[in-house]
């Protein structure tokens, strides 16, 4: 079972009664793509809890040369969007542990992602929740920003 930090049991505690909203990722380096999809996310409910992965977890996704941006970093700068109202990290490759954690009213991801892809869609659908694939803006993407920074476009 995924270990909450005190700051997001109080949070759920304290907003019990609002639809939670949950989304996950990497968000290495934010873009428009990602600031449209969860400003549709929040949309979704009253408040949007993020699940972000951690450094170690985006090193075994994505390789030894990710992330570019540090967690810490990618915290604060998700922390300070309008739309997004907690952030919590996890170690895992998924964030199951956490989803079944913080048990959200609606479960998103971007529309890249089928429904039964979508990690811990089973736990939210269990519970009479939603599961959404949302918008996916076409021409932004992480690493196209990096091919584009090396040259590589």
């Amino acid at each position: 079972m995924f270990n909450l930090s005190a700051e997001a049991k109080k949070f759920l505690e304290d907003n019990k009664e609002k639809k939670i909203v949950f989304t996950n990722g990497c968000f290495d380096i934010l873009h428009s793509g990602h600031v449209v999809y969860l400003n549709e996310a929040k949309k979704q409910g009253d408040l949007l809890f993020m699940g972000l992965n951690s450094d170690a977890s985006i090193k075994r996704l994505k390789g030894e040369s990710r992330p570019i941006n540090k967690e810490k970093d990618r915290k604060y700068i998700l922390e300070n969007l309008r739309c997004v109202d907690f952030v919590e990290a996890f170690e895992e490759d998924t964030p199951y542990e956490l989803i079944e954690a913080v048990q959200p009213d609606v479960l998103v991801k971007g529309g890249d992602w089928k429904i039964s892809d979508i990690v811990g869609h089973d736990i939210v659908t269990a519970k009479g929740g939603e599961v959404k694939s949302l918008i996916f803006v076409d021409g932004y993407s992480t690493t196209g920003i990096i091919s584009s920074v090396q040259g590589r476009e």
